[in-house]
């Protein structure tokens, strides 16, 4: 397992750094996202080598523009005990899926599955794989962010990036939907009525199912630890094809549900709805019906308006009821479609509205952990008229 903490040095922060302590307002973010590195890449998984999925993380890396984390996959793999070739139609086959949805996650569909089961991955590798390139979409943002807002200070210790080789206590005061003094002045004709179904471009405010195009885990079959990860990560996971299908790599899911639910739930920090805003903007970027349509629900019941959904499903560049929420629609698409070269001039927006490091690590979490959810949604199933209302 790792002895450090990849994004730390892989964005240049170390202890006493201003921006290594703001992380640490989540220390439960921090926490989970290297246990999930841990998991994802380095545990065992029947079918997959350690190997193979550093080469993948690898050409991942690299394909994002990524050079600190891809030094740090290579790093790994000149010392991985597990050396084992997968077989070359399956490491072509894994190559290729995770190329597609590191450019793109609209590029998955139901063909690029049955191709990985046809170059002789089961549903449960398949699982880890998945797992495995959307986490990576995470921490490359995560660590693109960091390093933007590293250039947009002075650090109190000047580290730059080197090759890689306890829960804070919360801020009082109660989690809001707008922070005091913020621009809340509404677009001319905003709706600012109960909200209703929304359908637009594509997109809609309507509850939707999830069908997988793998094998659920059957619960008369599961083993322990998943029907612990189960219940531990939703309360309806039991009867959820998304939840139940995750769980053919249980600690995978544990580690990833621990991030999630402290990224997008925890108290204090950036309101809530303003993260909702965030994961809306990303999901629509992404393309991604089924998590649109969960988090402008979520949206519009901490925010109590569906104007700024409207203008999400038209056009995420543009939308937002206010400087502030345009501020944070903007640099959500910045994060999603440009990690590569993110800058101060990123951030400085945020700065210009009053948010502070912890505020602007919220929302870019928030943001990254999108780059993940939108992944596994778009790639492992496809959304169905439904009721389900279940997170991503």
């Amino acid at each position: 397992m790792s002895t450090s903490d990849v994004i730390d040095v892989a964005a240049g922060l170390a202890p006493g750094d201003e921006l290594y302590e703001a992380r640490r307002f989540r220390s439960k973010v921090v926490a989970a996202t290297q246990a999930s590195h841990d998991a994802i890449l380095l545990l065992p998984v029947l079918g997959l080598s350690v190997a193979d999925r550093l080469r993948v993380a690898i050409l991942v890396c690299e394909a994002a523009s990524a050079p600190a984390l891809a030094q740090h996959y290579r790093s790994l793999l000149q010392t991985a005990l597990d050396t084992a070739q997968a077989p070359l139609a399956a490491l072509a086959a894994m190559q290729h899926f995770a190329a597609a949805l590191t450019t793109d996650p609209r590029r998955g569909d139901q063909s690029a599955i049955a191709a990985l089961r046809a170059a002789g991955l089961a549903d449960a590798a398949i699982v880890a794989l998945a797992q495995l390139v959307a986490f990576l979409a995470y921490q490359i943002r995560a660590v693109a962010g960091l390093r933007a807002m590293v250039l947009g200070q002075t650090p109190i210790h000047g580290h730059a990036p080197a090759a890689l080789g306890n829960d804070a206590t919360q801020r009082p005061g109660a989690d809001v939907t707008q922070r005091a003094g913020a621009d809340v002045t509404q677009r001319p004709g905003a709706n600012t009525s109960p909200p209703g179904i929304i359908r637009r471009n594509g997109f809609t405010n309507g509850s939707l199912d999830w069908l997988s195009w793998l094998s659920p885990v059957d619960l008369a079959e599961a083993t322990e630890l998943q029907q612990a990860v189960l219940d531990e990560s939703h309360a309806q996971a039991r009867s959820s094809q998304y939840y139940r299908t995750l769980v053919h790599q249980p600690l995978m899911l544990r580690h990833r549900s621990e991030a999630y639910n402290a990224i997008m739930y925890a108290t204090g920090g950036l309101p809530r709805a303003e993260r909702e805003l965030g994961a809306m903007v990303v999901s629509v970027t992404n393309g991604c019906v089924y998590c649109t349509s969960v988090h402008a629900q979520r949206f519009e019941q901490l925010a109590k308006r569906s104007d700024t959904v409207v203008q999400v499903f038209d056009d995420p560049a543009s939308a937002g009821s206010s400087e502030r929420e345009r501020a944070i629609a903007r640099f959500a698409q910045a994060v999603t479609l440009r990690p590569h070269d993110l800058a101060a001039a990123d951030i400085a927006p945020l700065r210009q509205l009053g948010m502070g490091n912890e505020d602007i690590i919220d929302l870019l979490h928030a943001v990254a952990i999108f780059a993940w959810a939108n992944r596994l949604m778009q790639n492992l199933g496809e959304p169905a008229p439904g009721q389900s209302a279940l997170t991503a």
